[in-house]
């Protein structure tokens, strides 16, 4: 009893200290987790970033925010205003022949019951309505596109950036170089600084801007992709009666609608007319990108609109040269005595024509035409194409007795 009893009385005070451990405890200011009442933790910083730590990731930030704002968004910035969305209507003609004709209801026999039934081919006229780019080259109104986007049109409205929306008026147009201007009734519009396409390099930024699938009228606002000039010089050549040649390739997405926007380089100035896309597409309604844009030389249109504006029309409509031509390949080459790698031969010329004239021969190789290399007969057409009525024009040709210039004005067709 007397060890128990020890036992339980030690326990006894063993329970009381701890209870006198509580209550100093509770009464003593709990300052181990506060830097204000403790210098010591407050030089530690425990738990918080360091000044350098926090610095440096505020200068990251300012570095990230700043590099949002490059080249290509003041570019973009200061292009778009001046680009527009261009929608049209055009008329067009189609000949319909009678189903009924050449089953023998004009013979006399039928007409005697069912009359005089043959009526011959007749024309029906119906709207086709489209859309396009464009963008305005003077604060007067002056908008450069397609012609094939509004070189048919019977009317054209044109919408600005805001949505603000104007008819417009074809001044001029270039169905071979598929350039058309046209003009609306405004003052002080802003406008795009046409650029130097011959002064490009491969690799650089190219900006695409316009109106795909015709989305410019769902935000009153152009689409822009980016992308780089993947090459220069590129010729097409005729396609669809527009002879593509000397264009610039570019990566940056081109959709159907982008037609007639511009392309432009990383100071905001244009470099070309986006007009051709290659797709896998069927149909217009789904010609999206897969990466090949075409884009005509802003060099090559600068020409064309200062005969525009100047009230000159732009005429290739050509008359006869006189020749034929193929393709030099190498099954002529077995009978043609004349060393040459590509090019075109004659094979006929007409009598008392301009190629008889200018001294062109049968079996003559052209392999130039104003300096520019010749290697098919879809070549040739395209140079010539390229044009216009009364331009003279020097074709570079070999003959066995060697290299010769001839010289050739060329004619206005009927």
């Amino acid at each position: 009893m007397y060890l128990f009893d020890r036992k339980i009385k030690s326990f006894e005070r063993m329970i009381l200290a701890s209870q006198l451990l509580a209550l100093v405890a509770l009464f003593t200011p709990l300052n181990s987790c506060s830097t204000k009442d403790n210098p010591q933790l407050d030089k530690a910083k425990i738990y918080t970033v360091s000044d350098a730590r926090a610095s440096e990731r505020d200068s990251s930030d300012d570095g990230v925010t700043s590099s949002r704002r490059n080249a290509i968004t003041r570019a973009v910035a200061k292009a778009s205003p001046a680009v527009v969305g261009i929608n049209v209507t055009e008329i067009r003609e189609q000949r319909v022949y009678d189903p009924f004709d050449g089953f023998g209801f004009d013979d006399p026999f039928f007409r005697q019951f069912f009359g005089n039934q043959r009526r011959g081919p007749t024309t029906q006229k119906y709207k086709v309505e489209g859309l396009g780019s464009g963008f305005i080259i003077s604060p007067d109104g002056y908008i450069l596109t397609n012609d094939h986007v509004a070189g048919n049109a019977s009317k054209i409205i044109v919408t600005t950036t805001g949505g603000k929306q104007f008819d417009a008026k074809l001044i001029a147009t270039d169905p071979v170089g598929d350039v058309a201007l046209v003009k609306i009734d405004a003052e002080d519009l802003p406008y795009l600084k046409l650029g130097n396409s011959e002064d490009l390099a491969i690799g650089e930024w190219a900006i695409a801007m316009g109106n795909p699938f015709g989305l410019f009228r769902t935000n009153d606002k152009p689409t822009v992709t980016v992308g780089v000039i993947s090459n220069t010089g590129v010729n097409l050549g005729l396609e669809q009666g527009k002879n593509y040649r000397g264009m610039i390739q570019t990566d940056a997405a081109i959709s159907s609608g982008n037609s007639g926007g511009p392309l432009l380089n990383a100071n905001g100035e244009v470099i070309g007319i986006n007009a051709v896309i290659r797709s896998t597409a069927q149909s217009y309604e789904g010609a999206g990108s897969i990466g090949l844009g075409f884009a005509i030389p802003i060099n090559k249109v600068k020409t064309i609109v200062e005969d525009f504006r100047s009230g000159k029309k732009v005429n290739r409509n050509f008359g006869s040269l006189g020749f034929i031509w193929q393709t030099f390949d190498a099954e002529m080459k077995q009978y043609v005595n004349v060393q040459a790698d590509e090019g075109c031969v004659i094979t006929n010329i007409y009598r008392n024509s301009l190629a008889t004239e200018a001294g062109l021969q049968v079996g003559d190789v052209i392999i130039a035409l104003d300096g520019e290399h010749v290697r098919s007969q879809e070549d040739l057409s395209s140079i010539i194409a390229d044009r216009k009525v009364g331009d003279i024009v020097t074709f570079t040709v070999l003959r066995s007795e060697g290299k010769m210039q001839i010289k050739m004005k060329l004619p206005q067709g009927k």
